[in-house]
């Protein structure tokens, strides 16, 4: 069970008005954190293993383990503790609240305050780091198809076979941008229909509405795995774009973005996040259902740069 008291709130609610008294001088978002006495966390409700919600409607997956450890080191920055419901003493905590974010609302959600920190499947591009930062990166995913099967085999097996059919994406993912870009590559163009988000473009596909559904190949899995009707689908094609996944947070706060990557360090030196990783993408989802998917080479040397024992 999990120590951190975490209060589901479907927008920025807030706050705690008792602050720690201040041993250093602070700025940005840990003044912010320490005023209000919570951490922001945005999560997305159906991207497993990274960021889903359990049968009890609770955040949790990879990526929000991964925000939990940097929550335990913004309170230990803050010498303030991250305290169970009602425990003694809230006054002088600090609470994660989660707020529920779509792939459109994160990132502006992000910069203008209303979450600290996103933790989902997002991108780290050069593109979106104009506008965030980012922490290290921790899973590398890339971009394929998750179409119907048909006798076992499936109904398509590459983007050209898409050609004047149409394929589901989630509106504002790099998803969406890689299948617009192919889309005119082929005759006749490919339909890219985008909905809001990934669960809509997952029954669009299982509905008959669209001939594939475009996402990353993790993601794809993690339909499969957690779906009652996900064996009827199947991941195919080449990749047809590569996505590093980090931890969103803004960006011209130094202070903040050291105090991350610090905390990704001390959990890659003391094992956690390998141990993360083989929980969510290795062992047993809550549904009883595997992933399977063991840590490739690439992401592993990642793990030991940032100090992950041999």
């Amino acid at each position: 069970m999990r120590r951190l008291w975490a209060l589901v709130v479907p927008a920025v609610l807030l706050c705690a008005g008792a602050r720690a008294e201040d041993s250093v001088e602070l700025s940005g978002t840990l003044k912010t954190v320490n005023d209000r006495g919570t951490l922001l966390i945005g999560y997305r409700v159906s991207a497993p293993p990274f960021s889903f919600l359990n049968p009890g409607g609770q955040p949790i997956g990879f990526s929000l383990d991964l925000c939990h450890g940097i929550a335990e080191d913004v309170a230990r920055t803050l010498s303030r503790d991250l305290l169970e419901a009602d425990a003694p003493g809230w006054q002088t905590g600090v609470r994660i609240v989660y707020v529920p974010v779509t792939a459109e609302e994160r990132l502006p959600k992000l910069i203008a305050g209303a979450i600290d920190l996103e933790c989902g499947s997002t991108t780290a591009n050069g593109e979106r780091a104009k506008s965030i930062a980012f922490s290290p990166v921790f899973f590398l995913a890339g971009t394929k198809l998750l179409v119907p099967l048909a006798n076992g085999r499936p109904t398509v097996s590459s983007y050209r076979g898409l050609a004047g059919r149409t394929v589901v994406v989630g509106s504002g993912t790099t998803n969406e941008a890689a299948l617009r870009r192919l889309a005119t590559t082929v005759s006749p163009p490919i339909t890219v229909a985008a909905v809001p988000g990934l669960d809509d473009a997952y029954d669009t596909l299982a509905a008959g509405k669209a001939d594939a559904f475009a996402s990353d190949d993790i993601l794809l899995s993690g339909f499969i795995a957690t779906r009652s009707d996900g064996k009827r689908f199947a991941i195919t094609g080449d990749y047809l774009s590569y996505e590093p996944y980090a931890i969103g947070l803004r960006r011209d706060d130094p202070a903040f973005a050291a105090l991350v990557h610090d905390s990704f360090a001390r959990m890659a030196g003391d094992g956690s996040l390998s141990r993360l990783y083989v929980k969510w993408l290795v062992d047993r989802l809550p549904n009883g259902e595997t992933l399977n998917v063991p840590m490739s080479p690439a992401l592993a040397e990642m793990y030991r740069a940032l100090g992950q024992p041999d």
